[in-house]
């Protein structure tokens, strides 16, 4: 086993593994600063988290629930929309790893640089369906918990002053949050999945588009105007 690991890795130089690790320190540390609780500057996630639990509080005594069951009902199509993007794009890289010879064969053919082997290939191509199946398990999730949402929301009395309200209100909105950060966590992997599509051009397009993608998380979880709206 450690053989074999030493051979695959023989095909990659330092600067593959350095952007490799860029893309794992930015999915992953992305990931647990986005979704950490009681900091200072709370992330856009988190602060929505906040308005889905008022969300349900309003709920309560809201008559009819049309609103609110309309409104889950977006959230849910979105979430199929990707889980389908994430299906098809799966699709298209086993049908590009079919074809790993083709591939680099014409590699070699457009530049010396981008003669290698055909595991390197196969390697790259691989990274991105580890990427998109997490993406599409986490969609899936999220659509799952939605739909759990919808029926913790249906039972949740009208009345205010039922004691059953309030904690079944809570327990929507902990579902519903729930489901967000699944859903959220998805998106992020189809971020860097974009991102890990460059380093079939080079390792430095692929930090470049890594650090691109930290950017562009951080602007609109910490930075946005549409954050500065709902903090405000």
């Amino acid at each position: 086993m450690i053989d074999t690991l030493k051979n695959l890795l023989q095909h990659f130089t330092p600067l593959d593994l350095a952007a490799l690790g860029v893309l794992l320190i930015g999915w992953l540390g992305g990931t647990f600063l986005i979704e950490r609780d009681n900091a200072k500057r709370p992330s856009m996630h988190m602060l929505m988290s906040d308005y889905r639990l008022k969300w349900m509080q309003q709920m309560i005594t809201r008559q009819p629930r049309i609103f609110d069951m309309t409104t889950l009902a977006i959230m849910r199509q979105g979430t199929a929309f990707f889980t389908s993007g994430c299906m098809i794009a799966i699709g298209g890289c086993v049908a590009l790893l079919g074809q790993a010879e083709q591939l680099t064969m014409l590699a070699g053919d457009i530049s010396p640089e981008f003669a290698v082997p055909r595991i390197v290939w196969e390697l790259k191509i691989l990274l991105l369906m580890v990427l998109l199946a997490n993406g599409f398990l986490k969609f899936v999730w999220s659509m799952r918990l939605f739909g759990y949402c919808a029926i913790v929301m249906a039972a949740v009395p009208n009345d205010a002053g039922d004691p059953e309200a309030e904690p079944m209100a809570h327990k929507a909105g902990n579902l519903a949050n729930t489901a967000a950060k699944s859903f959220n966590r998805g998106l992020r992997s189809v971020y860097f999945c974009i991102a890990a599509l460059t380093w079939l051009i080079g390792s430095w397009a692929f930090i470049a588009a890594t650090l691109a993608t930290i950017w562009v998380l951080y602007r609109r979880e910490y930075a946005s105007q549409s954050r500065g709206i709902i903090e405000g």
